[in-house]
């Protein structure tokens, strides 16, 4: 009798997956091979991801596809402005039922919300009001809601991959900074290359419709992402994420330049937790028996950028966080 996989061999499971997983998502998405890299890094890291883009860059259908390659449940909010925390999180409904004795009995029902899948796509994050972007924190933070005085387990895994437009910002609000400190990755979407553009003209108007056949089972996906925290780190590498989150903070008497005059607040502890994290899950898609500082170097930039908070001089002068993460590599 076989006995449970070791972790040899789950790494080379998990390296086989991730490049049929990135095969099953080009069926339906052209391009944008960074941004998919950076969304299974994530998922097996199972952490969450803000995906940043102007509108019309696939980012909903990424999210779907990767649902559908994964055969994890998938649900789906339009954040708007009158959206309330009930209608993400469930309500409780009174219902009547009878029963053998004929009688009419009143109860409490409760009918989950689209928070209740496995990836929850949360379009447009930035336009709904701080009360339900709180309701929203609670679930990626502790994985479960409160409803009334009853508290609901949401299922395993649990990962939100929100979506913001980063040019209208009418009728939007900000995301306060501690929920964005619960998301483990930043991804910026960008515009396709003109040959990528054709592609995507040439598909999307002949009528076919992409089909996305599952790559990796639920089962499967649980066995490969618990490998990721196992993974060995290198001293370097370790020193290396939390010496670019020390340096982030101005009050750091490291600092450069950069941030003691753009940066008001640097990443707290949790950046260089989310750092190391991404970087063995990192490790991990390709292969590879331990995260090294190439693989710190390559997460740095979507793990820290959206937890250092500039100041109002960095706005006026046109500095950006991920100009202060780059800096922080550089030096």
């Amino acid at each position: 009798m076989s006995g449970a996989p070791s972790d040899v061999e789950l790494l080379a499971e998990l390296a086989r997956s991730a490049e049929g997983l990135r095969e099953a998502v080009r069926a339906a998405v052209v391009g944008q091979d960074s941004v998919v890299d950076a969304l299974l890094v994530t998922l097996v890291a199972r952490g969450h991801a803000l995906l940043v883009g102007v509108p019309g860059l696939a980012k909903t259908l990424l999210v779907s596809s990767l649902a559908e390659a994964t055969s994890l449940s998938f649900g789906r909010v339009q954040f708007t402005p009158d959206l309330l925390p009930a209608d993400i999180t469930g309500t409780d409904v009174l219902q009547e039922e009878v029963d053998e004795a004929g009688r009419t009995r009143r109860k409490l029902a409760f009918f989950p919300g689209p928070l209740f899948a496995n990836l929850v796509l949360a379009d447009e994050i930035n336009r709904t009001p701080a009360k339900t972007q709180a309701a929203l924190l609670q679930a990626m933070q502790e994985r479960k809601v409160t409803v009334g005085t009853t508290t609901h387990h949401l299922p395993t895994p649990f990962q939100v991959f929100a979506t913001r437009n980063p040019i209208e910002q009418e009728g939007t609000y900000n995301l306060p900074e501690a929920q964005l400190d619960r998301f483990l990755l930043e991804i910026h979407v960008e515009y396709p290359s003109e040959a990528e553009e054709r592609e995507i003209a040439r598909r999307t108007t002949s009528g076919a419709t992409p089909k996305i056949s599952p790559v990796l089972d639920p089962s499967t996906l649980a066995r490969v992402s618990d490998l990721v925290p196992r993974v060995p780190v290198t001293d370097e590498a370790l020193a290396l994420a939390v010496g670019l989150a020390r340096r982030s903070r101005p009050g750091d008497r490291g600092a450069p330049k950069l941030v003691t005059e753009y940066v008001r607040f640097g990443a707290g502890p949790r950046g260089s937790q989310a750092l190391v994290l991404a970087a063995k899950a990192h490790a991990a898609l390709r292969g590879e028996a331990a995260c090294d500082v190439d693989d710190v170097r390559a997460m740095a930039l979507p793990a820290l950028r959206h937890r250092v908070v500039l100041g109002f001089r960095a706005e006026a002068e046109g500095v950006r966080d991920e100009d202060v993460v780059r800096a922080l590599l550089e030096k």
